[in-house]
């Protein structure tokens, strides 16, 4: 039944987004864009997830369901549209397959450490010419930073992993301050710092994909908090922009050794919100 999933929320607070986007900022992203991303995603996962249940069908003799988990894959697709901008449909295509793929290739112990859709950013943007991410499309929060906070609570609330996203903009926003502070600027310029719809977005929904990110609140907790301070370095010494995206790429690694330092139950997308993780931290779930 849509809406018992954690996913089905996510998936349509990020097509009102998408919608309110479009609608109100005047965005350069074209309709095609979207479909081939979403498209691409769904493509690439149906072929991957085949693929990969016929191997262990063949290799472990496993009589497991065929399961796709599309709604991941459009999520992803999802991602992609609201954040990448590009003028060939042939980069979006690659970034949605590069995505998609990473979660099948970049994993260790049946989990992928890469978040789908920054992988597919991060990878356009090294691999192309022609790919960007624009930080300020959304402008400053205003009301929708309201919508953010309440949509991105509540599916946070789903999953019970709202502490990583506290964490990030708490770290984020206390580097901003030690530095406004030191510089003698006052406190509007922290507030517009803060105020970016994107980041907020991104702390929200991006950084807090239960599948990739450490099982360990305490790991959790480290790991979201590492990846602030890098963002305000790339950001406010190297004048990277784009730079919470690149923080988040070089740090996703790290999850696999918390995990290794703080044991604790893998999450599961199949039970309730609040007892969303699985019995033993190994159990195989969808990508």
């Amino acid at each position: 039944m849509f809406l018992k999933d954690a996913r089905d929320y996510q998936i349509l607070f990020l097509s009102l987004f998408l919608v309110l986007g479009i609608g109100t900022k005047d965005w350069t992203l074209r309709p095609e864009m979207i479909g081939v991303a979403i498209a691409t995603t769904l493509l690439i996962q149906s072929l991957a997830a085949l693929l990969m249940h016929l191997y262990l069908k063949r290799t472990q003799n496993t009589d497991r369901a065929f399961n796709p988990s599309l709604r991941s894959a459009l999520i992803t697709g999802l991602g992609l549209s609201l954040l990448l901008r590009t003028d060939h449909w042939t980069t979006m295509a690659l970034a949605a397959t590069l995505a998609i793929l990473s979660k099948f290739l970049c994993k260790w112990q049946d989990k992928h450490f890469f978040n789908p859709a920054n992988f597919g950013i991060i990878a356009v943007l090294v691999l192309t010419q022609d790919a960007w991410v624009s930080p300020g499309q959304w402008g400053e929060v205003g009301w929708y930073g309201l919508l953010f906070a309440g949509t991105g609570g509540l599916v946070l609330h789903r999953v019970g992993r709202w502490d990583t996203s506290v964490m990030f903009l708490a770290t984020y926003a206390t580097c901003l301050s030690l530095r406004d502070l030191w510089l003698g600027w006052t406190w509007d310029v922290w507030f517009h710092s803060l105020s970016s719809g994107s980041l907020i977005l991104f702390a929200l929904f991006m950084l807090t994909d239960p599948r990739s990110i450490p099982n360990a609140r305490s790991a959790r907790l480290l790991w979201s908090g590492s990846i602030a301070v890098v963002t305000f370095v790339l950001q406010t010494q190297f004048l990277l922009s784009t730079g919470v995206f690149w923080a988040l790429f070089f740090l996703a690694p790290l999850t696999l050794w918390f995990d290794q330092i703080w044991e604790a139950p893998r999450f599961t997308w199949d039970t309730p919100a609040t007892l969303a993780i699985s019995p033993h931290p190994l159990t195989r779930n969808d990508p």
